[in-house]
């Protein structure tokens, strides 16, 4: 069976790597050029490839050091929200519907609060469902501190949400 061309694997990335630069950049025109850079990087180094390792982590290792060393990067860019659908067996009536628009946006505020670690942790574990493994091929760093860190990451969001959360409701 022959290789995989970088193509065959690169391209179903494209989304999902998109995304991420997004979230980082908090700017469409910046997170396309991140994204192009990433694969132009990527296509370059292909060679030094090692089939049969983690292609996907790869990519993502290659976005993230890209981003880093980016001027954006630099300054520690907040994070934007990711579009977050609801799902309900029945149609929300306005009121639900401002809720749930308020809470968003609580919970928007408070991920761009938290430290830019802990918010690449929780957005590759739980937007990007990548796996502890992956995460770790991602950031250079041992499984053991993707697990601490995720778990010091959610107990500083859910910390920053309760505090929100009580302070946001009072209004609404």
């Amino acid at each position: 069976m022959p290789a995989a061309t970088f193509e065959e694997l690169a391209l179903p990335l494209f989304d999902q790597l998109y995304n991420f630069a997004h979230w980082l950049t908090q700017d469409a025109t910046e997170a396309e050029d991140l994204v192009q850079e990433t694969y132009t990087k990527a296509l370059r180094g292909f060679s030094g490839f090692q089939i049969g390792t983690n292609f996907r982590a790869w990519m993502f290792r290659i976005l993230r050091n890209t981003f880093l060393t980016s001027k954006t990067g630099l300054k520690s860019a907040a994070f934007e929200d990711q579009e977050i659908e609801a799902v309900a067996s029945t149609r929300p009536n306005p009121e639900a519907i401002l809720i749930q628009q308020a809470d968003r946006e609580i919970v928007q505020q408070a991920l761009t609060e938290v430290a830019v670690p802990f918010r690449e942790i929780l957005l590759l574990c739980e937007v990007e469902e990548m796996s502890y493994e992956e995460i770790a091929q991602v950031l250079a760093i041992p499984i053991g501190t993707v697990m601490s860190r995720l778990y010091r990451a959610r107990k500083a969001l859910r910390s920053l949400l309760v505090e929100k959360f009580k302070g946001g409701r009072n209004g609404v």
